[in-house]
């Protein structure tokens, strides 16, 4: 409520504080105040009707009353509108960040699945190409023993053979001595390495008469049998025995080696396709290993987006709630204030309908006249000494509890007085006690949200900084990867180009080598043809001249001689075809360096390629992960911004509840010092004690 400079408002407070008051009780409050008016007024005042100031008072308060509710209903309509904004920003986050988590789970438990399928896929096959791995050895290492056992073998088999042809050459020739020695040594071997082979081979008397020839093949050979032998030796059946064998042996070698050619063969065969299977499986295998390290990285970002989703929804969530709650609470803020405001403005209406009546005015009339002839007595003066004291300090440091208590003074009795003002001495201190703590929060809330801030600038700053270098980065290599693409591209059709020049030059290379030929055959076949002719020597016809029987016959040919151009037409034959030589060697020539050139530029080229794709891939990896970086950083931004609003609003409601304390906290401690000052001097005052206050105004 206004206050108007020496004015009680004791009264006035009542009537705003009790809002809802009968018109009984409004017409006894508005003489209340009509009277504490006239008591506390001059005789000026009186004169110049008290009441006067009283109902213009009262239009004041109705005029403040308007502004304050226009004043709520703007800050209603702005908090309103903060909400409405607020809640459907919020709400729509909410919906998009439920819809990306659902997403995002999804697509973590697909690729949940997908790496579980991958690794499963990758150790089968992993194990499928040790399995073909170990078979491939397995099978090179008994290739390698067959080869050796065939080796051995053949080594035998040859020497067994060439034993045998020595022993049927010296049997043919029916020698002795050395080579008779030297043969039976060489079967012996044979029969000790093949034992097994020739034991199945011969029949047990073909083995004995070949065991009793190695014995003493010297028998074999004599005129008459020895002692060891009853009958003359028959070195036919011998003979034929070894030439049996060695038949057997030859055609043995002959198959081991056939064998041995189909078993390398077939070992060659299974050896290309256990490669090939190899090489499948760890392309095969590459692959999987390639597409589940990609698949991981998708799923560990994947976790780290539904992580940070799942905070930045938590956040929002319960900033909505919060929201909530607190328009829900202006809501009713708002309905509560309007309300009181409505039904205080009726009140001083309704009190303003009182005064400005007939009766209203016969009654205050009366009222002022016996204030006025009204002897004062002792308790009245000491009354009259405490509200001045009151009015004074009240008036002077603008406190309207002061002035309504002077006015209890004059009005109420002594005991009830003094506790009044004990009452307001304690509240006062207490008031005292709060603001000084209140201060202190206030102090230390805004230094802390400064600190804080300041932090989170410097944050913002960094990140920002962060932001921008890795965005040019990722566009310096967005460029790069793109001249690079664009110069493999170029690559590409120079070398297509090449290629199709190439093929052109060597199609005309084929037909001009194909034309020189053609033309070379022809005129060689001319030359030979006019060669044919010109380099026989042709003879004139010879007949003989008799007599004629009659008339002569007319003159008869001229004597037949070569045309005296041929010489030269051959010649040039002979030089065209020269130079269409020369011109096809020259042509082949050309076409071996053009063929080398086309392969080095393709050589080149193609490394230059793979150069280039190799930089591509290097570059799109270290983009990806800036690209990363800069996600990261973005959210890291917008989580610093989010912060940074949330201490701008915390600093604006510190400043909103303690500008007014920290601005007017001296001030507001000094007045209520000089308030308990008053107060103190007032209740002495009631007790008779000197007033010092009114002797230091006075």
């Amino acid at each position: 409520s206004s206050i108007v400079q020496g004015q009680p408002l004791a009264v006035l407070t009542t009537v705003h504080d009790t809002s809802s008051a009968s018109p009984s009780e409004v017409m006894r409050i508005t003489c209340s105040v009509l009277m504490a008016g006239a008591l506390a007024g001059s005789a000026e005042e009186q004169k110049n009707r008290p009441v006067t100031k009283v109902i213009n008072l009262l239009k004041d308060m109705v005029k403040q009353l308007e502004k304050e509710a226009e004043e709520d209903e703007e800050v209603y309509n702005k908090v309103a509108c903060w909400c409405q904004t607020n809640d459907k920003d919020k709400t729509k986050s909410i919906a998009d960040a439920e819809g990306r988590i659902d997403r995002l789970v999804n697509k973590i438990e697909e690729e949940t699945a997908s790496s579980s399928r991958l690794n499963t896929e990758i150790k089968n096959l992993e194990v499928e190409v040790e399995k073909n791995q170990a078979s491939l050895d397995k099978a090179t290492a008994n290739r390698k023993k067959e080869l050796a056992e065939f080796n051995e073998d053949e080594k035998d088999t040859l020497q067994s053979i060439s034993a045998l042809k020595s022993a049927v050459t010296v049997l043919s020739k029916h020698n002795g001595g050395a080579a008779l020695l030297d043969m039976q040594a060489s079967l012996r071997s044979t029969m000790r390495t093949h034992h097994d082979k020739i034991g199945d081979m011969l029949s047990p008397h073909e083995y004995k008469t070949v065991t009793g020839f190695l014995q003493s093949p010297e028998d074999y050979f004599d005129a008459e049998p020895t002692f060891k032998q009853s009958y003359a030796p028959q070195s036919g059946e011998i003979f034929g025995i070894l030439k049996n064998m060695l038949s057997t042996f030859e055609a043995d070698l002959s198959q081991a080696q056939k064998e041995e050619m189909q078993s390398q063969t077939a070992f060659e065969s299974l050896k290309a396709a256990k490669e090939d299977e190899i090489k499948q499986g760890q392309d095969h295998l590459e692959e999987k290993q390639e597409e589940l390290a990609n698949t991981d990285e998708s799923l560990a970002q994947a976790k780290e987006d539904l992580e940070d989703t799942r905070s930045s929804l938590s956040a929002d969530q319960s900033f909505l709630a919060n929201l909530k709650e607190k328009c829900q609470l202006t809501d009713q803020e708002y309905e509560q204030r309007t309300k009181t405001r409505q039904e205080e403005i009726s009140a001083v209406s309704e009190a303003l309908s009182f005064l400005t009546s007939d009766e209203a005015h016969d009654l205050f009339s009366r009222t002022f006249n016996f204030a006025q002839l009204r002897e004062r007595s002792t308790e009245t003066e000491r009354r009259e000494s405490a509200a001045k004291v009151l009015e004074t300090v009240g008036h002077k440091v603008a406190s309207a509890e002061l002035v309504n208590m002077a006015t209890t003074v004059r009005r109420d009795a002594f005991v009830k007085v003094k506790k009044a003002i004990d009452d307001m001495i304690a509240k006062l201190l207490q008031d005292k006690e709060d603001e000084i703590k209140q201060k202190d929060f206030c102090i230390e809330e805004l230094n802390t949200n400064e600190r804080e801030t300041e932090l989170k600038n410097r944050d913002k700053e960094e990140t920002q900084t962060k932001i921008d270098t890795l965005s040019n980065e990722i566009e310096q290599l967005t460029n790069e990867i793109e001249t690079l693409q664009a110069e493999i591209q170029s690559l590409q059709t120079n070398l297509k180009r090449a290629g199709e020049d190439r093929e052109q030059e060597n199609k005309d290379f084929q037909e001009t080598v194909a034309d020189q030929r053609a033309t070379v055959k022809l005129l060689e076949k001319t030359l030979d043809v006019l060669k044919g002719f010109y380099n026989k020597k042709h003879k004139g016809a010879s007949l003989a001249q008799e007599d004629p029987a009659g008339p002569p016959p007319p003159p008869g040919f001229k004597s037949y001689k070569k045309n005296s151009g041929s010489g030269g037409v051959m010649g040039m034959i002979q030089q065209i075809i020269a130079d269409a030589k020369t011109e096809e060697a020259e042509a082949i020539q050309a076409e071996k360096d053009a063929q080398a050139a086309y392969e080095s530029f393709v050589k080149d080229t193609n490394d230059s390629i793979t150069a280039k794709q190799d930089s591509i891939t290097d570059k799109s990896d270290t983009k990806a992960k800036k690209e990363g970086e800069l996600t990261d950083s973005k959210k890291d931004l917008e989580n610093i911004m989010i912060e940074l609003e949330e201490l701008a609003n915390e600093n604006a409601d510190l400043h909103k509840a303690c500008d007014f304390t920290l601005k007017n906290f001296d001030v507001r401690q000094q007045a209520r010092d000089e308030e308990v000052e008053g107060l103190r001097e007032a209740k002495a005052a009631l007790s008779g004690a000197q007033l010092t206050l009114l002797q230091r105004s006075g």
